[in-house]
């Protein structure tokens, strides 16, 4: 004779309360894992100019890495070599000496076309001057790197708005950037950057050209972006934007240090 046994019910919600767990530790698990990944970093690596005989260094050797889930801060006055440094994560320009890492690829010996390619699909940048196309709507400028990638105008439509009202300007997609304050510029920018979805933002002096409110606005927009997994650096000279950092790099006379700017005064 055949015998069932029949499982508890209580037993049966245990074991869904339990599995349930398991996955929410593998998701927590996931996270942290995400948030601690390195996507770029640079080895020893330094910039130098020559002027006829003359060798200029822009940067000294430097090391440090920018991680998803963070906001770092880079600072520094005017020709201390951190636009420099933000030019080599961005591969924008090639080291002289040293390494640039960017999501495990060496891109020292890479070709110019190739490097376009990683700042095209890896990397989103948001400059100070806003470098936006005036004939353009801001829902057209945000499409731009999307068309760019061959995507279709239909899908980059898409996409556009849907990092536009992201960033809270989904009432002004039709705008003309000059119909825009410097605070809507600017959040169309971190959009353009935003949409292609790059592990990496670079932002050169975002908000020198902004009012206090604005300011705020848009280092919220990038904090938010960093607690969402990106790794957001900040190239700047304003000290106020220190609250926003989870980590702050300072640099002056072309080295890097993680000692503030005036302690490195006060030793020299």
């Amino acid at each position: 004779m055949l015998c069932y046994k029949y499982a508890n019910p209580y037993d049966h919600h245990q074991q869904i309360k339990l599995i349930n767990s398991l996955i929410l530790l593998n998701n927590e698990s996931k996270l942290i894992q995400a948030a601690n990944k390195i996507v770029a970093k640079v080895t020893d690596a330094g910039k130098e100019y020559k002027a006829g005989d003359t060798v200029i260094t822009a940067l000294q050797a430097s090391s440090m890495d920018l991680r998803s889930g963070e906001l770092t801060l880079i600072i520094g006055p005017s020709g201390s070599g951190k636009t420099t440094l933000l030019s080599l994560l961005g591969c924008v320009i090639y080291p002289s000496f040293g390494e640039v890492w960017i999501d495990g690829i060496k891109v020292n010996e890479l070709s110019e076309k190739n490097l376009a390619q990683i700042r095209l699909k890896k990397i989103g940048f948001v400059f100070q001057k806003f470098n936006l196309i005036a004939p353009l709507t801001a829902l057209e400028n945000v499409m731009m790197p999307l068309i760019l990638q061959g995507i279709s105008d239909k899908e980059a439509k898409a996409k556009a708005a849907a990092a536009l009202e992201k960033v809270g300007m989904g009432d002004r997609m039709k705008n003309l950037s000059n119909d825009l304050s410097g605070g809507q510029q600017q959040r169309v920018a971190i959009a353009r950057a935003l949409v292609t979805d790059p592990e990496m933002m670079l932002c050169d002096e975002p908000t020198a050209s902004l009012d206090i409110k604005s300011v705020g606005i848009v280092m919220k927009e990038l904090k938010t972006l960093a607690t969402q997994g990106k790794a957001v650096a900040v190239v700047t000279h304003d000290t106020r934007l220190t609250p926003f950092a989870d980590r702050i790099i300072y640099v002056i006379d072309g080295r890097i240090s993680d000692k503030p700017i005036e302690e490195e005064i006060a030793i020299k």
